[in-house]
C-alpha cells in the first residue's frame, strides 16, 4: 500500500477517535453540572455507560486543562476556567436576544429584559430601554434573587418542588418590598400560576410601582427567559392580555434563532 494512503487512514481513524473523546468529554462536563458540578467517577460511569479507565483518561486531561479539578475527598468539580467561558457565552446570547428584545420595546412600549439562570441567582443578560421619559431600569449583569422577580418564577416553574424549595432554603427569602413573596409554599403557588396562565408576573414584588411580565424561552441551551417591566400604571392587567402573547411569540422566535446558531 503507498505511504500516502497509509498516512490517509491513519489520520482519518486519528480524527474520528479525536472527535469521539472530545463528544464525551463535553457529555462528561454536562453529566457534572446536571449533578450540581461535583461527582465520583463511578457516578459518572453509571450515567454515562462509559467504562472506568475511559472516564478516568477524559478526566485527567480536563484536569490539567483546568475544566475540572479533583477535591481532596476524590470527587471530581467543574473547574473555574469554565467561568470565563460561561460568562462570554452569557453575553453572546444576550448579544443575539437585543433585536428580540428591541422588537418587544417596539410593540409594548415598555423595557424587556432577558435573564438567566446561574446557580441560585439570576443574572440579567441583556436589556433594551423603555423610550418613555418614565421607564424601568436594570445594569446588565445584575443578580437578584429568584423568589421576588417574575423572571425568576418563569424560570422555576417547570422544577420539581422539591429542588426549588432546596434552593430556597439555600437563598433565603428576603423581602424586598412588602408585597414580596416571602414563604415556599406561597412561591409554589405562584409557580403553579405560571404553569396555568403560561407567563410569570412580579406585581410590586421586586420594587413598588414596578409591574413586570416574563415567560421562558422555549428549549434554550441554557434556562432563559424574556421579560418587559414597567410602572403599575402602565402595565395594567388590561395591557397584560395585549402584552402576553407578544412575549410568547417572541420568545419562541428567540427559541428557534437560538437553535439555528446551534444546530444538531
Amino acid at each position: 500500500m503507498p505511504p500516502s494512503s497509509v498516512s490517509s487512514t491513519d489520520s482519518t481513524k486519528s480524527t474520528t477517535g479525536g472527535v469521539q473523546s472530545l463528544e464525551r468529554a463535553f457529555d462528561l462536563l454536562e453529566r457534572m453540572a446536571d449533578a450540581g458540578g461535583e461527582v465520583g467517577l463511578s457516578e459518572l460511569s453509571a450515567s454515562s455507560g462509559l467504562p472506568l479507565p475511559t472516564i478516568h483518561r477524559l478526566m485527567r486531561t480536563l484536569v490539567v486543562c483546568g475544566y475540572v479539578r479533583q477535591q481532596a475527598n476524590r470527587r471530581y468539580a467543574l473547574g473555574p476556567r469554565l467561568i470565563r467561558l460561561g460568562e462570554s457565552a452569557s453575553r453572546l446570547l444576550g448579544t443575539w436576544a437585543r433585536p428580540y428584545l428591541a422588537r418587544l420595546v417596539e410593540e409594548t412600549g415598555e423595557t424587556a429584559n432577558m435573564a438567566l439562570l446561574d446557580g441560585d441567582e439570576i443574572v440579567y443578560v441583556a436589556q433594551v430601554p423603555s423610550k418613555h421619559s418614565m421607564r424601568m431600569f436594570t445594569e446588565v449583569g445584575r443578580r437578584v434573587l429568584p423568589h421576588s422577580t417574575g423572571v425568576g418564577k418563569a424560570l422555576l416553574a417547570n422544577t420539581p418542588d422539591h429542588e426549588v424549595r432546596a434552593l430556597l432554603a439555600r437563598t433565603g427569602m428576603p423581602a424586598a418590598t412588602e408585597k414580596t413573596i416571602t414563604t415556599p409554599d406561597g412561591f409554589l403557588a405562584a409557580l403553579e400560576d405560571v404553569r396555568r396562565l403560561g407567563y410569570a408576573l412580579d406585581d410590586n414584588e421586586q420594587e413598588i410601582g414596578v409591574r413586570c411580565l416574563a415567560v421562558s424561552v422555549p428549549n434554550s441551551p441554557t434556562a432563559a427567559a424574556i421579560s418587559i417591566s414597567g410602572p403599575a400604571g402602565r402595565v395594567t392587567e388590561s395591557a397584560t392580555d395585549k402584552i402576553v402573547p407578544v412575549l410568547q411569540q417572541v420568545a419562541g422566535e428567540l427559541s428557534e434563532a437560538l437553535a439555528s446558531q446551534n444546530p444538531a
